[in-house]
């Protein structure tokens, strides 16, 4: 029986892989930490990996990999700026990932981080808890009529847009492939930090969109715009961000995600001292609302990620091709 040691285990991950891997010829070994080159070793007599978004795949780790007998990763993410693809091909690893799973639910949770944030229901619920029912300061604004720049229209993007619609919004957007064919207005990057009143990210990490929103693009936007991201952390330079707030040039700014989160975030640090001056700083605004990576975390996006790595599995295991194996195929995302 082929074995995966599957790195960085929650139990909402043990939930649906227990449940859909029954009869189907493999073992999941779960482990609780996460891959790096120096568990790598854990991985010996497993012919795959199962591994998350801030795992270590490095050349490093994937050498370590190859000479403890694997020969395939399957990412249970979208995202695989964590993994050196190349190194992978050099070494004879192949790698997989889940390119869509639910995009209703991160978009919906990017729509949750904004409505929060407009309607500051993140502090009257902490208010009320402690029996303080003054209004005072939960002056919210109206979503209806204001402009949303969305980021990227793949499939989160492009629900976030039909969203946005649904409450009267209007939508621009930039991506380097437009969709067209639906109606959305695109613009360049520039127009579109000048023009929104939202702007929310939803792009994947690259060279060219690391630190897109910086101190100059913040410079082009409007004075109290709100900023959301739900796709990857240095997509934002986060000391930019944080002045930006300070400044009072952004009104507010919903992450779901942070460049320095790998060893904060899906884990409990509440007895801790952060040494992360940026977030502590960011954790004490009114304004800002961070929540850890969690837009994907419903039934549906969990079960359908499962679904979807335990078919890379098959596909490997078989011989199979998938455009889902990045070691193959280029991927648009």
């Amino acid at each position: 029986m082929d074995k995966i040691a599957f790195y960085d285990t929650k139990t909402y991950d043990r939930k649906w892989f227990t449940a859909l891997s029954e009869n189907t010829g493999v073992e999941i070994c779960f482990l609780e930490m996460r891959l790096n080159a120096d568990t790598a070793p854990l991985a010996a007599g497993c012919r795959i990996v199962c591994a998350f978004v801030n795992d270590d795949l490095s050349q490093k780790t994937l050498t370590v990999l190859k000479n403890n007998g694997v020969s395939a990763v399957v990412m249970r993410c979208a995202g695989y700026n964590n993994v050196d693809v190349k190194a992978a091909e050099n070494l004879g690893i192949r790698v997989y990932r889940v390119p869509s799973y639910s995009p209703t639910s991160v978009a919906e949770h990017a729509m949750a981080l904004l409505l929060s944030l407009a309607r500051k229901t993140h502090r009257a619920f902490v208010r009320t808890r402690e029996r303080n029912f003054s209004l005072e300061g939960l002056e919210g604004i109206d979503l209806k009529g204001r402009t949303c720049g969305v980021v990227g229209t793949g499939k989160v993007g492009y629900e976030l847009c039909n969203m946005c619609r649904g409450f009267g919004m209007k939508v621009v957007a930039y991506d380097l492939y437009p969709r067209w064919e639906s109606g959305i207005e695109y613009t360049d990057l520039d127009e579109l930090f000048k023009r929104s009143d939202v702007i929310s990210l939803h792009c994947p990490l690259t060279p060219e969109t690391y630190h897109m929103v910086d101190s100059h693009a913040i410079e082009l936007m409007k004075p109290g715009v709100y900023i959301i991201n739900t796709s990857r952390g240095p997509l934002i330079d986060s000391s930019a961000l944080l002045e930006g707030i300070k400044s009072g040039k952004i009104g507010a700014a919903g992450l779901d995600v942070y460049e320095e989160e790998a060893e904060v975030f899906y884990e409990d640090v509440s007895l801790e001292v952060m040494e992360d001056d940026v977030l502590n700083l960011l954790l004490s605004q009114p304004n800002v609302l961070v929540t850890s990576h969690q837009a994907f975390l419903t039934d549906e996006a969990l079960e359908a990620i499962a679904r979807t790595t335990l078919q890379n599995v098959r596909c490997f295991l078989l011989g199979e091709e998938t455009d889902r194996e990045l070691t193959k195929t280029a991927v648009n995302v």
